[in-house]
């Protein structure tokens, strides 16, 4: 007895469909004309499997722990067991809100993510007609299999992949699927996709693919096998692991000393202990989170909401823009262009006779086009249809017959030019006139569109042609330019032909440098990487695009550093969206578009993303300022604790100490998500080895300041050491909020903008807090006014200090010192010299 694999054959490829005649496909298939018993359509059910898409589900408990395994939570719960060690319980607790706060909406943005695949399955038909033991049925469509033998007709759903049998013609709308703006009309022995819709028409077909295996499954195993890599994550990574190592380190110079001066051996551990739990950016997770929930809060205003909050940082460095022509970039309705007249009618003779020749009931695409250029339906008033022959791809025109009110009787007709052309007859000079007219429209990617009548001997009268095109949307070229002058890249993504794609182009000044997708192709190596990525970069646009095409396009373009954002609204665009560093569902877009991006824009146009961007770019200067800051602190007070007991063997702050500065730095920091910051004109990303640099340039200088203060309190004004403790205590609070003014602008930090009120008024609250601790002595011993007031003149003139280090540390970072300019300068000049000379 043979198995099933050799009872039936694997589910047909394009290729095998493309070799194979209906005739013989339905061999291959194993099937007839007549469809499937009932029987073996269960038995194929039990081979193939249901006519669904099928992805892997990991347990919801399982995927919650994840987020409590890895580096960031790693840090975090060490930072727990050490402040449990010590017996710091209010730590412990805080500590332990942060981590589960961090799992909680990682959890969630992943759930929401995860969507994707549901969303898809939700565009699969519910019912199929199908013919099962010789007589029609209606069937749920998940227990279709290949073989079967299906009807099609106006709005139904393609519930799998169908080859055509039988049947005069069908036109099926995959604009969703493919990015072809205009319905297909299919005929015996075409393929039409699951998840396409019937507009017009009726045909039978044999079912030669279902669920995964289908055009619209393969696309949601593209969604599903999609994984990115959060460029925030390895941002947070890199920070932490620069500050958890620096602090290990110092750490283990703290207790290597101490243990060679014999210090009390409980003291110095438990001093080290807090210490590092001090150091440990526990609350940088969070803090970062908060900025970018509170910015995808504003953004939610400008109508754009962020189904992941990580996408808001990828926004703000996107630097190519890789857009949906049509529905996105154009309006995805047809609308009449130019016109060229014939035989002596005019324009609006031309547009009421093909309005005549339209069926106003039921119109498809090109008829509602047609009414809507009439504009007046008046106009129609004063005729009647008779009769009504409907367009097919056979004849490929419509032909009405009409009655006036004048109780005059005619024929109408419109279609394919070369058919109405045929059916008048016209002489050679007239039909060569036309066909120019036709080819000159094509080269501009319009749809040509003849239109006839009969005169009053019943004789076909040619009266001209008209054009039709998806037009631009009113908003797309300026939203192009705002975009160009934040320095992003605009490539057009389309289905539609090169003739069409270059068009659009044309009209929207993208430029005309649009290659077929099909040169995207597979690369197998690093060389090949590259070669692709360059065309891509080259290109304006890219035309006849299927699903891969733009699958592969962004992991390209990604493959060569840039931050690639991709729009859409159809099914097609799902697994593109889902690769792009920034997935951006247009206004309309379907369900599965909006559950595979990260922007889901919620108004018509394009300008909302320009709008976006600008606010992404803001949140992460916030983000970047606090990073800098949060590192330039722990570099403070790490090193100068360490260097403090080096020189005076002593500690120049308590533990307790350490605490409250930790708490004193990190609740105005909360605030900074509200912050006011400048607008970068360029994309802007994490650019570790200038946060680093300029953290550790202040950080330094804080070591100095701080450690200068400490000696000339201790050697020159001989105070004591648990007021000179408070001394340094309350430098290092008011010094931390002073640098964060330095840290949060690249520009004099006194210049506009302006702190925002909120993160001023918290900051100043916490000063006072820091200055009535130490006056009053909470915890600490308590200090004089006088001495209060040394140290904020102290700190306020080297705060000055540190600031212009800091210019000058982002000039030399980005070239922009004299000596640079001179000499870069120099080097263009000398560039074009010999240039000129060998030219």
């Amino acid at each position: 007895m043979k198995n099933k694999s050799q009872l039936f054959p694997p589910q047909a490829s394009d290729e095998k469909i493309r070799s194979l005649s209906p005739e013989k496909l339905l061999d291959y298939l194993q099937s007839g004309k007549n469809g499937l018993s009932e029987q073996d359509a269960e038995e194929r059910l039990a081979f193939y499997g249901l006519n669904t898409i099928h992805e892997r589900r990991r347990n919801p408990l399982l995927k919650f722990l994840s987020y409590f395994w890895g580096p960031i939570a790693w840090m975090i719960e060490t930072a727990a067991v050490l402040s449990a060690f010590v017996h710091n319980y209010e730590d412990l607790d805080i500590i332990l809100v942060l981590l589960v706060f961090n799992a909680v909406v990682g959890f969630w943005q992943e759930y929401q993510a995860g969507n994707a695949i549901d969303q898809l399955k939700k565009q699969l038909a519910l019912k199929a007609r199908v013919r099962r033991d010789g007589d029609w049925r209606e069937i749920p469509a998940e227990r279709l299999a290949p073989g079967d033998i299906v009807r099609l007709r106006l709005g139904d759903v393609v519930p799998a992949d169908i080859v055509l049998l039988s049947g005069d013609y069908l036109s099926i709308d995959q604009s969703a699927l493919t990015g072809e703006s205009l319905p297909v009309d299919k005929g015996a022995g075409d393929l039409v996709y699951s998840g396409s819709i019937a507009k017009q028409g009726e045909m039978s077909g044999v079912v030669v693919a279902t669920g995964s295996h289908s055009f619209f499954g393969k696309t949601a195993q593209l969604v599903g096998s999609v994984k990115t890599v959060s460029h925030f994550q390895k941002a947070v990574l890199t920070i932490g692991d620069y500050l958890i190592f620096m602090s290990m380190a110092l750490v283990a110079v703290l207790v290597l000393v101490g243990l060679e001066r014999h210090l009390p051996f409980m003291d110095l551990l438990q001093f080290a202990l807090i210490l590092t739990v001090a150091s440990i950016p526990v609350a940088m997770p969070a803090v970062l989170s908060v900025t970018m929930a509170v910015g995808a809060m504003s953004l939610s205003k400008l109508k754009a909401i962020v189904s992941r909050l990580e996408s808001i940082e990828e926004l703000a460095g996107m630097d190519i823009l890789c857009s949906d022509k049509t529905g996105t970039l154009t309006q995805n309705k047809l609308s009449l262009g130019d016109s060229a007249m014939f035989n002596g009618a005019d324009e609006k003779t031309l547009i009421l006779t093909a309005a005549l020749a339209a069926e106003t009931e039921n119109p498809d695409a090109i008829d509602s086009a047609i009414l809507h250029k009439l504009g007046d339906a008046k106009a129609l008033a004063g005729y009647h249809q008779t009769d009504f022959i409907p367009f097919d791809p056979i004849h490929k025109r419509t032909e009405a017959k009409i009655q006036a009110d004048d109780g005059s009787n005619f024929r109408v007709s419109k279609g394919a030019p070369q058919v109405v052309l045929d059916l008048c007859n016209p002489n050679p000079a007239q039909r060569r006139e036309a066909e120019e007219v036709v080819d000159g429209f094509a080269v501009k990617g319009y749809r040509a569109l003849g239109v006839a009548r009969t005169d009053q001997e019943g004789r076909w009268q040619f009266l001209g042609i008209l054009s039709l095109f998806d037009p631009p949307r009113e908003d797309a070229r300026q939203t192009i330019d705002k975009a160009r002058s934040q320095g992003i890249a605009i490539k057009m993504v389309t289905g539609d032909n090169l003739a069409i794609a270059k068009q659009i182009a044309g009209q929207l000044g993208l430029g005309q440098t649009i290659i077929p997708a099909d040169q995207i192709g597979s690369s197998k190596d690093q060389e090949d990487v590259a070669a692709v990525a360059r065309c891509a970069e080259r290109a304006d646009g890219f035309a006849q695009v299927f699903p891969e095409h733009k699958y592969r396009l962004v992991k390209s373009l990604q493959a060569d550093h840039h931050f690639v954002g991709m729009t859409g609204d159809g099914v097609n665009d799902a697994p593109a969206l889902k690769q792009a560093d920034v997935g951006i569902a247009v206004s309309g877009a379907t369900d599965a578009a909006r559950a595979a991006a990260d922007l889901v824009l919620t108004a018509p146009g394009l300008s909302v993303i320009t709008h976006a961007i600008e606010e992404a770019r803001r949140i992460f200067e916030r983000m970047n300022a606090y990073a800098i800051y949060r590192i330039t602190e722990t570099i403070r007070i790490m090193l100068f604790m360490v260097l403090a007991i080096l020189v005076y063997n002593v500690y120049p702050i308590t533990a307790v100490m350490i605490i409250l500065l930790a708490l004193l730095n990190d609740l105005p920091i909360l605030t900074i998500a509200k912050d006011n910051t400048r607008l970068p004109s360029a994309p802007v990303r994490w650019d570790m080895g200038r946060v680093l640099t300029v953290a550790t340039v202040l950080g330094i200088v804080g070591v100095i300041e701080t450690f200068l203060l400490l000696i000339v309190a201790k050697n020159h004004f001989h105070i004591e050491m648990a007021q000179l403790q408070t001394i340094i205590f309350l430098k290092l609070a008011v010094a931390g909020h002073l640098t964060l003014f330095v840290a949060r602008s690249r520009h004099f930090f006194l210049l506009r903008p302006y702190p925002a009120p909120l993160l001023l008024i918290t900051i100043i609250a916490t000063q006072l807090v820091a200055v009535l601790i130490a006056h009053y002595g909470w915890n600490v011993a308590p200090i004089s006014w006088e001495y209060i007031g040394m140290i904020w003149a102290y700190c306020l003139f080297w705060v000055f200090i540190e600031d212009a280090l800091k210019l000058t540390v982002y000039r030399r970072l980005e070239h922009s010192t004299p000596r640079h300019r001179h000499f870069l300068s120099g080097l263009r000049k000398s560039m074009h010299f010999h240039s000129k000379n060998h030219n």
